[in-house]
């Protein structure tokens, strides 16, 4: 096995097992407060991660703009279209109830009457998409994989929490729902291990997948992570959730700092 193939695995492994030994520590109360947090967190870190890593380093690679530019586009276009017929699911606790309490509205009882397992399929997809993406940056350079890898594990984290609670609503056990969260998020290493193979010999096609990548990221902040957050909250919420953002976006910064320090 080479280098980079291991660092993939290992970085896939992180992205999809970490956030399920997470959500197996701690307990729903926390859960809830835990989730909230990371979701502002993770809108920072992934919008740093598409626009000061993975955009500049992709503009590097010698492809047109144009070219580029419309492969963003089509990006965007193209994971809209995944969630919109549920393979690219964004799943997100933010009610705090009891996992066994029903409600007549909210996200919990919507969320459960659609089904454990189309959940469990569109995080599959996703997870796999997501080590592709992996792969990608690693071929690309190993520290824009590490990068890359943060941004997956801090958006993961979050969703995968999430994912565990609206199984539990929809009738799962807490061993089922943890052991299946747990093989949803080794679809990544699949994903990062076939990816590195396809991609290898393809290495021109490099810039256009780290616009790819850049596109899902961009896409699950902007669509998903900013419009959870701009619900009316009491000033000190709002002020933390700035925080939380900026933390994100700083964190990313200084990733790149150093990324280019290093080289």
């Amino acid at each position: 096995m080479s280098v980079t193939l291991l660092w993939i695995v290992l970085a896939t492994l992180a992205g999809g097992v970490l956030s399920v030994v997470i959500a197996a520590g701690v307990t729903l109360s926390v859960l809830s407060l835990l989730v909230r947090h990371l979701v502002s967190l993770s809108a920072g870190v992934l919008l740093g991660t598409a626009l000061l890593n993975l955009l500049p380093e992709a503009f590097e690679g010698g492809a047109s703009p144009q070219s580029l530019f419309l492969t963003l586009l089509l990006g965007v276009l193209f994971f809209f279209l995944l969630e919109k017929v549920e393979l690219y699911r964004h799943t997100h606790h933010h009610e705090g109830d009891d996992p066994h309490h029903h409600h007549g509205h909210g996200f919990d009882a919507e969320q459960a009457g659609r089904g454990g397992w189309s959940v469990l399929v569109g995080d599959s997809f996703h997870n796999f998409c997501d080590g592709v993406l992996i792969a990608a940056a690693f071929v690309a350079d190993p520290k824009l994989g590490v990068a890359t890898s943060v941004a997956v594990i801090a958006h993961e984290i979050p969703q995968e929490v999430g994912d565990y609670i609206v199984l539990l609503n929809a009738g799962f056990s807490r061993g089922k729902a943890l052991a299946y969260n747990a093989l949803s998020g080794l679809a990544a290493v699949l994903g990062g291990v076939l990816g590195y193979y396809l991609v290898t010999p393809w290495e021109s096609l490099l810039p256009y997948l780290l616009v790819v990548a850049s596109s899902s990221f961009i896409y699950v902040a902007m669509a998903d992570l900013i419009p959870q957050l701009q619900r009316r909250l009491a000033w000190r919420d709002t002020l933390a959730q700035l925080a939380w953002l900026g933390a994100g976006l700083g964190m990313m910064a200084l990733l790149v700092a150093g990324l280019r320090h290093a080289h």
